[in-house]
């Protein structure tokens, strides 16, 4: 922790001077190879916990803050220490810290929720949970949904002697195709809420596409948790008897919940003015107000919330902390593979902006699901959204009416195609930390990736056939 800290404020430092040159990169101007530092910090995250697993637990912050360092120092001494600098601001004020104080503050309401009774991890609880986490996660976030109902659930299952596959279909359900009906659910739909998307747009434009995922998955679910239940059985002991008596612990934050989503809905509604700006990016008040008003629910929430309800849910900051510094990594290489996305057909990446548009000009819908999910699989989903959102024009009043099934195609790749791998949306990690930090034996990166391809994909095909071509 202490090493990437200082890595950071080493190049805050770096940026401090150069704060007001705001230059945004030309990915014209770039090649593939600035690429690697990513897929680089890409590869660690999948082979280091297969190979190393000791040393990742360890120093994962480290090797987080080399592959930053490796994209940063070379394209300062090409490209000027201004255009380093101001690159790094910019992600951090535009993107990073509104991202992570969202974050954080759901995390820790959701934590400070303790769901006490006598729960048994039957196929038939297992799915009413998993159905009840998909309502919600639209409703407060596939963050929150997924820090409220994930430790119930494990434990529930933890006289399971195989869970794994409960805690992958989770990930699945809750924290992605879950939060595809609001700009609440997830952080590419209040991205083009922000754009102008009407708020209720995505509700009645993918709703059929969602209620096909969310049932095709609870179905396939049942089949697969039913068959190991009844070949499998549970252990004699219940290694963490629940009380008898349903109810929660912790019941503030619920207020406290509602007043994190009231302030993300703010700052959609509030057409503020800039309040000031850094690197290029405006901070406007009304995003300021959220970020500050998330952090006084964060901090109101530690005071108030019952050490009984911590300690019941073995609340602790690991899991949020690794999240924060995978994501500060992801967020920092990102940069000139988002650039040269934005570069369009003249960009090094113009083969795949080429590949969504057919010979009359005109978007093809399949194509801007697919390619839109298969980046959001691998790229943070947010940034992904807006790359496609522009190639198809930017204009949200067109998209939402000439263009609406190209709008439609981009909304749902961005969000369901997220669970196709860890880091296809940040709660994917954090469910993955809390899940292993409770003792379950997770898939690796390539694992987990062959649930997905076998459980997902298939869906996503018939999806394409039935809506988007």
């Amino acid at each position: 922790m202490g090493f990437f800290v200082r890595t950071a404020l080493a190049l805050g430092m770096l940026a401090l001077p150069l704060a007001g040159h705001a230059a945004e990169i030309d990915g014209r101007a770039l090649n593939v190879w600035w690429g690697v530092p990513f897929a680089g910090l890409l590869l660690s995250i999948a082979l280091f916990p297969l190979l190393a697993l000791r040393f990742w637990h360890h120093h994962f912050g480290k090797v987080t803050a080399a592959w930053t360092l490796a994209f940063f120092i070379p394209f300062a001494v090409v490209f000027g220490p201004a255009a380093a600098s101001s690159g790094f601001v910019h992600a951090l004020v535009a993107e990073y810290i509104p991202f992570i104080v969202l974050l954080t503050a759901l995390f820790t309401v959701a934590g400070g929720i303790y769901v006490r009774g006598n729960l048994r991890g039957s196929p038939a609880l297992n799915v009413g949970i998993l159905a009840i986490g998909s309502v919600l996660a639209s409703l407060m976030g596939t963050t929150g949904a997924s820090m409220l109902l994930i430790r119930p659930l494990i434990r529930a299952n933890d006289n399971r002697k195989r869970v794994a596959h409960v805690v992958v279909f989770f990930i699945f359900i809750v924290s992605n195709v879950g939060g595809s009906l609001t700009p609440l659910g997830d952080p590419p739909l209040f991205l083009g809420f922000l754009k102008g998307v009407d708020f209720f747009w995505t509700a009645k434009h993918i709703f059929p596409q969602t209620l096909f995922v969310v049932v095709a998955l609870l179905a396939l679910f049942y089949a697969i948790d039913s068959y190991l239940y009844r070949n499998e059985g549970v252990l004699r002991r219940d290694p963490t008897p629940d009380t008898p008596t349903f109810g929660f612990e912790g019941r503030i934050n619920f207020a406290l919940l509602a007043a994190v989503i009231g302030l993300v809905l703010l700052s959609g509604v509030w057409k503020s003015g800039v309040a000031f700006s850094v690197a290029g990016a405006d901070v406007t008040w009304a995003g300021l107000a959220r970020d500050i008003g998330l952090i006084v629910v964060l901090l109101v929430s530690v005071r108030v919330t019952p050490k009984e309800a911590h300690a019941q849910n073995q609340f602790g900051w690991g899991p949020m902390a690794e999240v924060a510094k995978l994501f500060a990594g992801i967020f920092l290489t990102i940069i000139p593979v988002i650039a040269m996305l934005r570069a369009g057909v003249e960009g090094p990446f113009g083969p795949i902006v080429s590949a969504v548009t057919g010979a009359d000009g005109q978007p093809i819908p399949a194509m801007y699901f697919w390619a839109t999910g298969l980046l959001s699989s691998f790229l943070d989903n947010a940034p992904t959204y807006l790359v496609f959102f522009n190639t198809a024009g930017g204009d949200p009043q067109t998209l939402m009416t000439v263009l609406a099934p190209t709008l439609a195609a981009v909304s749902a790749g961005a969000v369901f195609m997220g669970a196709n791998t860890y880091i296809g949306n940040a709660p994917n990690l954090m469910v993955k930390a809390i899940a292993e930090d409770r003792g379950v034996d997770m898939p690796g990166f390539f694992g987990y990736m062959a649930w997905s391809g076998a459980v997902l994909v298939p869906l996503f095909v018939v999806m394409t056939f039935i809506w988007f071509l």
